[in-house]
């Protein structure tokens, strides 16, 4: 059991979920804002998409992220900053010719999907180890991408967060640790619950968190109604915990959640069960991460 939790807030994500509650952030400002009520909630790190401020959709602007970015480090709050490197992978077949993306399809190439990481040196990114049918569309990020997505980020400095939708993901998490591509501890995200990759229950987690290895840091997150379960199960089993509004838009049942009410809510269930949240400072250390006030690595070199 872990009793030192390094409790995640994924502020936004890229869903189409704006529309279902309007707690959503959707402009640089207000996910910024999120980000910082996060904080002030209890939450260790933020996760962070942007979207467009005028659609609420996906987005991949590097003004974006900047200004994100730029808000929640002149807070007066602190906070450990992980950005997406996930998007641009989505692919829809086309009704008239399956053979091509239709409307929805969104792919961007390794260094686009690195270009935000790479300019704004945050403490953490995401690394989505695999390909996934992803519901009603499919998630495409083949071996050979991953490989060059993961040079860059370790070119950059910056630690990946090495998300696994299915067990073949934290297979080839391993590979790429075991092909020197992943620098230190890595650390792992195991996504739960969503179709059609792993499922959110005991077993599934455990079978991941089974074949990661030895020397690994990990976390898991399950949505909607799985969240506060998955968090609890993640910290018996000795890991860590995400919540917020990309995965999960309820507090409790019919009512409309905020990432603050939700960051509470998992801090007061990992306190129930004998725990503690870790600060900003102390995760940094703990996963030797970039102090961005001095851009060292706390416990490293530079």
């Amino acid at each position: 059991m872990n009793r030192n939790v390094i409790l995640t807030c994924a502020v936004t994500g890229a869903g189409d979920t704006t529309g279902k509650n309007p707690n959503v952030p959707v402009t640089p400002q207000q996910i910024a804002d999120n980000c910082i009520e996060a904080a002030r909630a209890g939450a260790s790190i933020a996760h962070i998409h942007v979207r467009d401020p005028e659609t609420g959709g996906i987005s991949h602007s590097l003004d974006h992220f900047r200004e994100v970015m730029e808000r929640v480090r002149e807070a007066d709050v602190d906070i450990v900053m992980n950005i997406t490197a996930g998007g641009g992978g989505d692919w829809i077949p086309d009704v008239e010719d399956p053979t091509r993306g239709g409307p929805g399809t969104d792919i961007q190439t390794p260094a686009q999907r690195h270009e935000p990481v790479g300019e704004l040196l945050p403490e953490l990114c995401t690394l989505d180890c695999g390909s996934l049918n992803f519901g009603d569309m499919v998630y495409i990020n083949t071996a050979d991408w991953l490989r060059e997505h993961a040079r860059l980020v370790q070119a950059a400095g910056v630690k990946p967060e090495l998300e696994c939708f299915d067990l073949g993901h934290v297979w080839f998490a391993r590979q790429l640790q075991q092909e020197g591509l992943i620098d230190g501890d890595p650390l792992y995200q195991l996504c739960l619950g969503i179709p059609w990759g792993a499922e959110a229950d005991p077993e599934t987690m455990l079978a991941m968190r089974n074949k990661l290895p030895q020397n690994a840091n990990w976390a898991a997150f399950g949505i909607g109604r799985h969240q506060m379960p998955m968090v609890a199960q993640a910290m018996m089993l000795g890991g860590h915990a995400r919540v917020g509004l990309e995965d999960n838009l309820y507090l409790e049942k019919g009512v409309l959640a905020t990432n603050g009410g939700l960051v509470e809510k998992a801090g007061n269930l990992i306190e129930t069960l004998g725990g503690r949240v870790m600060t900003p400072a102390e995760t940094r250390a703990h996963l030797k991460l970039r102090d961005p006030s001095t851009g060292k690595i706390v416990g490293g070199e530079a």
